[in-house]
């Protein structure tokens, strides 16, 4: 088998499972602190890149010349507007129903999703969708015959996701929004006895998932440059499988769950079938939860009594 192939696939992955590790941020998240599975979070990423391709086309029309700043400025305000979606989100499907049985929320929540994708496909129509490619180029490695491709997008996609981590991480371990998230995560009753404002920490938990796919949204609308209304759910789907795969409620395992994901996907698309890829995918979702249900970096939950 050439390596020069084995090698791209392995790059391929590697871009696929940064993306499902962003959106599996959101999962894990919300998991790790009120215990709920957000199955709105794949609508979220949807909607962000339906956000970037209409903040692209208004930064242009109106004469901005410059490439970097008018993706900087899309990332931006893709992040905030997506924010506010994970904010209501919030308001509205979890804050009402959170002192409930556990079904109440996840019913809502695939309401909540159902709802956005029709609210999208009705105002924005139910065509594919199409963004332009403004960064283009680039690296090879090896022979004009053979080599490994790495695009300028497919690089941005990587660091500009080992980035957003890394500033997540510093969040949650060394701000006081991230102890209020852990101390929440904890144990929510003893927070609120300490003076830690619960509610707003748990609205924010849902705004910083949101932001997160929103920098899925827009590096995946630059690397593919079509999408509809459905996006949101095959790949919410495999960006859940990633949360489970490296543990939900740990983000490290998150992102670890995500790398693994795209890897498998992209080399069983590339030398098996990429028709049933999405099989696949969602063989390994069956597989974990029978063989190893806490994950690959996650812990067996605890009752408290």
């Amino acid at each position: 088998m050439d390596g020069y192939v084995i090698a791209q696939q392995l790059v391929n992955g590697l871009v696929l499972g940064a993306i499902y590790g962003l959106i599996a941020v959101g999962y894990t998240m919300v998991y790790g602190i009120i215990g709920m599975i957000n199955f709105a979070h794949g609508e979220i990423y949807m909607i962000s890149a339906y956000l970037t391709a209409i903040f692209l086309a208004v930064l242009l029309s109106f004469g901005l010349n410059s490439v970097a700043l008018a993706l900087l400025l899309t990332l931006i305000l893709a992040i905030v507007f997506t924010g506010l979606y994970g904010y209501v989100i919030e308001r509205i499907a979890y804050r009402p129903l959170r002192g409930s049985n556990r079904l109440a929320p996840l019913i809502s929540a695939i309401g909540m999703s159902l709802v956005l994708q029709n609210y999208v496909r009705l105002s924005q129509g139910s065509r594919n969708q199409g963004a332009p490619a403004l960064i283009e180029g680039a690296f090879r490695f090896g022979s004009d015959e053979h080599f490994v491709q790495i695009t300028y997008i497919q690089s941005l996609i990587v660091i500009v996701s080992l980035i957003s981590m890394g500033v997540l991480t510093w969040i949650i371990q060394r701000t006081a929004l991230g102890r209020a998230c852990r101390a929440t995560q904890q144990d929510i009753t003893m927070a609120q006895l300490l003076g830690v404002n619960t509610d707003r920490t748990i609205s924010l938990v849902f705004v910083i998932g949101a932001a997160m796919a929103a920098v899925a949204g827009v590096l995946v609308t630059l690397n593919y440059g079509s999408f509809d209304f459905h996006i949101g759910f095959v790949t919410g789907i495999k960006a859940f499988t990633a949360a489970v795969l490296g543990g939900i409620g740990s983000l490290p395992g998150a992102m670890l769950g995500g790398l693994v994901l795209g890897l498998c996907e992209s080399l069983f698309s590339g030398f098996v079938n990429t028709d049933y890829k999405d099989v696949f995918a969602f063989s390994i979702l069956v597989l974990v939860l029978i063989f190893r249900p806490s994950g690959l970096l996650g812990r067996p939950a605890v009752e408290k009594v």
